[in-house]
C-alpha cells in the first residue's frame, strides 16, 4: 500500500532549528504564519480569528527509525515506545498542534501556540470539535 499525501502550505516562523523550539506549542512558541498555496485557499472558509484549529504538520527533518525515547528528552525518566510520546521522531513524523488563529490575510493564517519550524510542510488542519459544537 503507498498513501500520497503533499502539503497545502508551510509555516513562516521565527523558530529555525529545533534546539529554539519549544516542546510543545504552549511552553513558549512564537506567533507564526501558516501561508496556504492559493488552490487550497477556498478550504479556509469559515475558519475565523479566535477559532482553534488542529494543524497537521510533517516533520521534515525529523529522524524516522526512531521506535523508542526518553520522554522529554529527560535522561531520568524511563524509555518508552514513541507512539506513547509527542516526540517529533518517529516513522510517520506527523506533527498535531492545537493551535488558535489570530487572524486571516488571505491565504495567510496567523496562529499562536505553533512550535513548528520555519519552512515545515503542513498537511491539513481541522476544527477543534467540544460537545457544545455541531460536527461539522
Amino acid at each position: 500500500m503507498s498513501i500520497e499525501l503533499f502539503p497545502i502550505g508551510i509555516v513562516e516562523s521565527p523558530l529555525k532549528d529545533r534546539a529554539s523550539a519549544p516542546r510543545q506549542g504552549d511552553e513558549g512558541a512564537p506567533e507564526a504564519w501558516i501561508v496556504f498555496d492559493e488552490g487550497v485557499v477556498a478550504g479556509l472558509d469559515g475558519i475565523a480569528a479566535g477559532d482553534e484549529v488542529l494543524v497537521l504538520t510533517w516533520f521534515d527533518r525529523a529522524r524516522r527509525d526512531v521506535l523508542e525515547v526518553r520522554p522529554r528528552g529527560d535522561p531520568t525518566r524511563p524509555i518508552q515506545g514513541v507512539f506513547n510520546t509527542r516526540s517529533p521522531d518517529r516513522p510517520n513524523p506527523i506533527g498535531l498542534h492545537r493551535v488558535q488563529v489570530v487572524s486571516i490575510e488571505g491565504p495567510r493564517v496567523r496562529v499562536r501556540n505553533l512550535e513548528a519550524l520555519d519552512g515545515t510542510p503542513v498537511l491539513d488542519i481541522k476544527p477543534v470539535l467540544s460537545a457544545n459544537t455541531d460536527e461539522r
